[in-house]
């Protein structure tokens, strides 16, 4: 049977069959609409999202105090607010369903569970969180300096899968420019 999540975990590591069942028993589903709110700013991260199908978004506050989007994260990808799940503390930014998504949900619960019967689970999820960390600070480093035109052709060079799949307006909040500002800049690219 065809398992996403497994396929996932071992671009890393090769994971067993016996291992893949094991881990494939806790897996538990959610679907959720555009603009649901999965995580709350102040509130406590308490999941862990590896979305199958969709786009989520984090969503933050500039040093302007202005709301914007810090990241998508696209299908094939772990999403939480990392140290609000790791330190019990509450979250400074929101997860929100950036389009219809659906995924497979991790709690601390499901995770201890998992690694009761696969006891390198944990330390392989840190790792791959770890490295989504790294690259998505590396993609944010592309933009800096950069003006809006600059930002918008690496937006779309790095993230082509999502740019056709969330609003305009979305996209024009992670680039931190205005929705009219996005709209020339498309229109002067064409």
């Amino acid at each position: 049977m065809y398992n996403p999540f497994i396929d996932f975990l071992e671009e890393t590591r090769p994971i067993p069959p016996e291992d893949a069942k094991k881990i494939s028993r806790h897996l538990q589903t959610r679907q959720v609409k555009e603009g649901e709110v999965l995580i709350e700013a102040g509130q406590y991260a308490r999941e862990i999202y590896f979305i199958t199908s969709g786009i989520l978004k984090i969503i933050g506050v500039n040093s302007k105090s202005d709301t914007v989007i810090r990241f998508f994260i696209p299908e094939n990808r772990l999403c939480t607010i990392l140290y609000s799940f790791q330190n019990n503390t509450p979250a400074t930014e929101s997860i929100i369903a950036a389009c219809d998504a659906e995924m497979i949900v991790f709690t601390h619960r499901i995770l201890d569970n998992i690694d009761n019967e696969v006891p390198y689970f944990k330390t392989l999820l840190n790792g791959i969180m770890h490295q989504a960390l790294l690259k998505k600070i590396a993609i944010m480093s592309t933009y800096l300096g950069e003006d809006a035109t600059t930002r918008y052709k690496h937006f779309l060079q790095q993230q082509p899968n999502v740019a056709n799949r969330v609003s305009l307006n979305d996209i024009a909040s992670y680039l931190e420019i205005t929705p009219q500002s996005l709209s020339r800049i498309r229109r002067a690219i064409k």
